[in-house]
């Protein structure tokens, strides 16, 4: 017979769960607004916004792309299908992104990296930087003010990071060895840790770690400068290294690709890390007041009415020119 406190516990998980599943249907359907909007006009400026989507995101990722665009003024549009974009959704996005090109996911070659959890993004990406400035959004994410820090870093042609939190502002790029000294000083964590930190508390021990910078970023939101040096080659360098630290299972876990941004980013000239209280992730905080671009994390996605309402004054603004 199960005890009051699993059944509390039990219960108390369900409820959780609806409450989610009925958020998450109030935003869609304020995010069906969306379908109203202008079209996208892509500017041929040399600029890319890529993102891999799906069917199950297709609303949200018009909010995400339409309102960075409406702020930034820049950019064309590129998109991975994660194989599920059905041929109603491609019309949809011919017609709000400018006919956009779209990668089969199956057709990318991820080489010495894993595949899936969004290797196939990373790769891609660092192909196109080769002759444009790429900016990788989540679909998760929503642009509410003025963009003064990403268009600066496009004119100099120089790469951006979305900071993992106020933790990472204050720590800033750190050499590994550094890095793990100050965020893991119990040393490496051990399953069944989440796999970034099973990754990063482990980065002291890459090979000449001294010289290499790392900073906790979050690949949601992320400026890659044309022609910068990392490219295939270095995004295959380091995953073989690191798996090495952590093993083939871990590794090729959701999440790896989100390190591997990381590393390769913070060991770029001129990396600019985005002030957070504009850029931020919502981890359930309290606003600052000052806000320009939301990255929604998933497991606080739908935890308030936060991503409905600045969804709801995207697409407001969007609809009012």
């Amino acid at each position: 017979m199960m005890s009051s406190a699993r059944l509390f516990q039990r219960l108390r998980h369900i409820g959780d769960r609806l409450v989610r599943e009925v958020r998450m249907r109030a935003h869609l359907h304020e995010a069906r607004r969306v379908l109203a909007t202008p079209p996208i006009r892509p500017q041929q400026d040399g600029v890319v916004l890529m993102s891999m989507i799906g069917s199950r995101v297709l609303l949200p990722y018009l909010v995400a792309v339409k309102s960075l665009h409406r702020h930034l003024g820049m950019g064309r549009i590129v998109l991975i299908d994660d194989g599920s974009l059905t041929d109603n959704d491609k019309r949809v996005l011919a017609h709000h992104c400018g006919s956009p090109d779209i990668i089969p996911i199956g057709t990318i070659d991820t080489g010495q990296c894993p595949r899936g959890g969004t290797w196939e993004r990373l790769l891609t990406l660092l192909d196109l930087r080769a002759g444009d400035y790429v900016i990788q959004l989540d679909s998760d994410t929503v642009t509410i003010g003025d963009l003064p820090e990403i268009r600066s870093a496009i004119a100099a042609n120089a790469d951006f990071i979305l900071l993992g939190g106020e933790d990472a502002e204050a720590a800033g790029l750190l050499p590994l060895p550094d890095f793990t000294a100050r965020r893991y000083p119990d040393g490496p964590s051990a399953p069944p840790a989440h796999i970034q930190r099973m990754i990063e508390s482990r980065l002291a021990s890459y090979p000449d770690a001294a010289l290499h910078h790392y900073v906790r970023g979050c690949s949601g939101f992320a400026g890659f400068a044309r022609g910068g040096p990392a490219s295939r080659v270095e995004a295959t360098r380091f995953s073989r290294h690191a798996e090495a630290l952590v093993g083939p299972a871990i590794w090729s876990q959701w999440g790896s690709e989100q390190v591997t941004s990381n590393f390769l980013l913070a060991n770029e000239p001129g990396v600019r890390l985005l002030p957070y209280a504009r850029y931020t992730n919502y981890w359930r905080q309290k606003a600052s007041g000052d806000e320009r671009f939301v990255h929604f994390i998933g497991t606080y996605r739908y935890s308030g009415p936060s991503y409905r309402r600045l969804t709801a004054q995207a697409i407001d603004r969007l609809l009012a020119g």
